[in-house]
């Protein structure tokens, strides 16, 4: 249930003879979702990527493919279910849960070649190798057994299956043997099926001691290792067979806030049933007979067009490890140590003397952290308030704002708590700030908090000085190695007080205010946006220069998406670089011919989201925390603030706009069929990648 704001868009109610409606031009956000993965795995085909790297794509491909079934295939089973009405493209929730099933089969074909004919092989050559039951020599043979023996078998619990021994429960997404026997246990009971669960404690890649088996990288699968050895688990009796599976289930968490007392009790609760939510999907080895398929099918209450035959290990994932176990820079790419911001062990004269932009993972997340310790123990600061979406473990920023309290600063931190998969995490961060005497709010029913916002309140002199960041990305030093994202902090007093208060409106002491400078959802940002794409439009029928740059994870808000048709039929030039979903459909004759989509792939995570309008000459930018979907600009709160410094707007321009608009190896164009192609140099033009050119300048 969500609360019901006056002030919120209206609903898109449908008109009839509008040409922009058209189901035809819209483009569904799950399959695009899928492409995206397709998109992950060709860079573990490209032989210019490095090996292990290579290896890290095709993982990435693979649990991103899990995250799709566990949240995007769910929704749409969701709305079948439900009877809930088609989205923009038209199509029924069945139509679309039928061609996930085409789309995705296609992907997991693909991505388990690529590892049997591609990966595996190179890695091997390279002397890294994942060695499977048939290239056991009698020497690694014995050394498995005796490992299964003695650290593998004790903490097994084999279920056989009969009339006292039902199906057991089988966890989201966990490693399991399903094993045919023939023969009478010590009781006399006939054997036919038996299911084997893989405790979480085991690690599914085991490295082989180089004194057994020769090379210092040699690996062997967990769930090798179970099916090889599963003769062990049933003594007296004979294996027919033994073949490995994995469910995946639906991992959204329904909780009604509006009718729960205290979320963070809920959530618990919640998050303790996770992992036995309805299935949505069943993996399983290629050679498992058919009625034993069936029987798991009827277990899950699954359709035949969910059960996905693999050719190799179930949780390919998993293989990932080996990135980490193997010393091989060569194999990697090259380190790089970003660039720091001089002076930052003063940050308050520096942002003082001027705005604060980073571009990470190009810049460090350093200033950041120095920011709030310095604010931690300055006598002079009175006040932090800060949102928190996701920290990861050990967060220094979270140690800062703890040590903040301890030295009597009045400290509010708004925990998104329903952060998708670290909600437990967020609750253990709410706990831990709690007991330290930080004011914790968990935000606002129905509405995460997605805007990325920090606010201190500093005394200089007899006045109340503002210094605030706000960012793209998420406080988590991790991801800011990993992903592209754009940090601002500024002591501009306009920005000051509107973040001021946005914090007010978390806290829920304030009605929806207007802004100064920032845009927010789900009040300003959407309706504002229109008003933007609009002026644009109004300037190219004017027979001024329209122009509108975009860069965004995804888009599928189908009145932004009419908004953008509009303005390219009034010759507004539009180029979108969207990374992932994308349901604007480009380059259609008289609609979007005047709209380009490319996609970004490439070593890091393009996450960065930037809004560039041409206003005839007079170019206004923003950077936001939101992209172009309905839930960040309706039913999310989210932040969009301007880049005033016009050096820092005409840098962020031209390093995360127009670099990636350059870019010929790493792009990916969307034709108008929906298909996505590659892009490669031009006869006589030279290759260039904007991450590259990124790092090259650190």
């Amino acid at each position: 249930m969500t609360a019901a704001f006056p002030s919120l868009p209206a609903i898109d109610a449908p008109t009839e003879g509008d040409p922009l409606r058209d189901p035809a031009l819209y483009l569904n956000r799950e399959l695009s979702q899928l492409d995206f993965n397709f998109r992950v795995l060709a860079q573990a085909l490209d032989p210019q990527v490095p090996l292990l790297e290579r290896l890290r794509f095709l993982c990435i491909s693979c649990t991103n493919l899990d995250e799709f079934f566990e949240i995007r295939a769910a929704t749409v089973r969701h709305a079948l279910d439900f009877g809930l009405p088609a989205a923009a493209d038209g199509m029924s929730p069945a139509t679309i849960l039928n061609k996930i099933h085409d789309r995705a089969a296609k992907l997991v074909d693909a991505q388990y070649k690529c590892w049997n004919e591609v990966i595996r092989p190179s890695l091997n050559e390279a002397g890294v190798r994942v060695l499977g039951r048939d290239s056991w020599n009698a020497r690694q043979t014995r050394w498995l057994r005796a490992y299964f023996r003695d650290e593998i078998m004790p903490v097994l619990s084999p279920l056989g299956l009969d009339p006292s021994h039902p199906f057991p429960k089988i966890l989201n997404k966990s490693l399991n043997i399903v094993v045919v026997l023939k023969g009478k246990d010590a009781f006399g009971r006939a054997g036919h099926l038996a299911i084997v669960r893989a405790p979480r404690s085991l690690p599914r890649i085991i490295h082989l001691p180089q004194r057994v088996s020769g090379g210092e990288h040699d690996f062997v699968l967990l769930s090798s290792v179970l099916s090889a050895f599963a003769d062990e688990m049933f003594p007296g009796m004979e294996v027919k067979g033994a073949y490995q599976f994995r469910v995946t289930r639906n991992s959204e968490l329904v909780v009604d806030e509006a009718e729960v007392e205290n979320l963070a009790l809920a959530l618990r609760d919640e998050l303790v049933g996770r992992g036995y939510n309805p299935a949505v999907r069943l993996e399983i080895a290629k050679d498992c007979p058919k009625p034993i398929m069936r029987t798991l099918l009827q277990n899950f209450d699954l359709p035949e067009n969910a059960v996905y035959l693999i050719d190799g290990p179930v949780n390919l994932n998993r293989v990932t490890q080996v990135y980490d176990l193997v010393a091989r820079p060569e194999l990697k790419y090259p380190s790089f140590n970003p660039r720091t911001l001089r002076g930052q062990d003063s940050m308050f004269e520096i942002v003082d003397d001027g705005d604060v932009l980073m571009h990470h993972p190009f810049d460090a997340f350093t200033p950041v952290l120095e920011l709030i310790r310095q604010a931690a123990t300055d006598p002079q600061v009175l006040a932090i308030k800060q949102t928190l979406y996701r920290t990861g473990k050990d967060s220094a920023i979270v140690d800062a704002l703890v040590l903040a309290a301890r030295n009597g600063k009045d400290v509010t931190v708004v925990v998104e708590l329903r952060a998708r998969f670290d909600e437990d995490a967020n609750l253990g961060v709410a706990d831990r700030l709690q007991e330290a005497g930080v004011q914790v709010v968990y935000g606002v029913v129905g509405f995460k908090t997605h805007g990325k916002m920090l606010l201190i309140v500093r005394r200089e002199g007899r006045k109340l000085r503002r210094y605030v960041h706000l960012g793209t990305g998420n406080y988590h030093s991790g991801t800011a190695r990993a992903y592209t994202d754009l940090g601002l902090i500024t002591a501009d007093p306009d920005i000051g007080n509107d973040v001021h208060l946005l914090f007010q409106q978390l806290s829920g002491l304030a009605p929806s205010t207007k802004l100064k400078r920032l845009l927010q959802s789900p009040f300003t940002l959407h309706p504002g946006l229109i008003k933007k794409i609009e002026r644009e439009a109004k300037l190219a029928r004017a027979g001024k220069t329209g122009r509108i740059i975009v860069k965004i994870n995804a888009i599928n808000e189908p009145r932004i998406i009419r908004a953008l048709y509009a303005a390219s039929q009034a010759g507004v030039s539009i180029d979108l670089i969207v990374r992932g979903a994308c349901a604007l459909r480009p380059g259609v004759p008289g609609i979007s011919e005047n709209i380009r989509v490319r996609s970004i792939v490439g070593r890091f995570l393009e996450h960065s989201r930037i809004y560039w309008f041409g206003n005839d000459g007079e170019p206004e930018l923003y950077c936001a925390s939101a992209d172009w979907l309905e839930r960040n600009l309706l039913h999310r709160v989210e932040t969009c603030f301007p880049i005033l410094d016009e050096d820092l707007a005409e840098r962020v321009f031209k390093e995360a706009l127009q670099n990636y608009l350059d870019d010929n190896t790493n792009a990916w164009v969307l034709d108008a069929d929906g298909e996505y192609r590659k892009l490669s140099p031009a006869e006589g033009e030279a290759p260039y990648s904007a991450q590259a050119t990124l790092l090259s300048k650190v």
